[in-house]
């Protein structure tokens, strides 16, 4: 199968391929857990996930970035209200697109070749990626609107950490890397263009060091071929019993004991 802008998010393409968002699916982050059994429901057409204002406000700065935003107005009349003024939150999603557009590094690394798709196999399956911001020979960009790029994350047994990690986008860049690297023979290095829905917005390029990339390589490694196995339907998945699929599917057992109820 060959990708394009047109298939890369179709079903087909998902069951041929591996993405980083369909890595998540089934092992999650640090902040987020992943959830076979709902990742799978997902592959066959079963459960779709909520879509947030959040993750409409990231797509609509996405969509300046790649001239389309007109488009993507058009299909989404969930930005407007009734009387067709532009909902608060886009007004906002406005605002940070005047605040990056008048920040000249931040335009720079953002200039790059828009959604540029690549594939490649990589341990034992094809993977595809898709680059916000990709400079061959120098760089790859992802671009990121957060709800604080200074927020403190606070991670169960782990502790505090940043919106990176909290999210998995080491995970995005470590695979986006190798990507990369395997289609190119070029190792480049990995940029987050972040910008905040803050009152003021703050705005940061960062470099996701080499080092850290590698590590979440190793970790990703480990767990694509229980993703295959899964895939195929060598083994059944688990399920998390906490995610929104799984409430709703579920079925009880048996009475339990009240103490329970809380996570520990």
């Amino acid at each position: 199968m060959r990708l394009n802008s047109k298939n890369y998010y179709s079903s087909k393409a998902n069951w041929e391929y591996l993405s980083v968002s369909q890595y998540k699916d089934f092992c999650g982050s640090l902040g987020e857990a992943g959830c076979e059994a709902k990742a799978m429901a997902k592959l066959k057409g079963e459960w779709q996930d909520e879509i947030t204002t959040a993750m409409l406000i990231g797509s609509y700065v996405d969509a300046w970035f790649e001239g389309t935003l007109n488009q993507f107005a058009e299909n989404t009349p969930e930005l407007f209200n009734k009387n067709g003024t532009l909902k608060a939150d886009f007004i906002k999603a406005n605002e940070i697109i005047e605040r990056v557009k008048k920040d000249p590094l931040f335009m720079k690394y953002m200039s790059g070749k828009k959604q540029k798709i690549m594939s490649v196999e990589l341990f034992n399956t094809k993977w595809k990626i898709k680059m916000d911001s990709y400079y061959p020979e120098k760089c790859i960009v992802d671009l990121k609107v957060v709800k604080d790029i200074h927020e403190s994350k606070y991670v169960k047994d782990y502790g505090h950490t940043n919106f990176i990690d909290y999210w998995g986008y080491d995970i995005q860049g470590a695979v986006y890397q190798e990507v990369v690297r395997l289609k190119t023979g070029k190792l480049l290095p990995f940029y987050i263009a972040c910008v905040d829905k803050q009152k003021v917005s703050d705005l940061a390029v960062v470099q996701v060091d080499n080092i850290h990339l590698e590590q979440a390589l190793i970790e990703v490694a480990g767990n694509v071929q229980r993703i295959l196995d899964l895939k195929t339907g060598k083994v059944e998945p688990d399920r998390c019993e906490k995610c929104d699929y799984c409430k709703l599917t579920k079925k009880l057992a048996g009475p339990v004991h009240y103490s329970e109820l809380i996570e520990r």
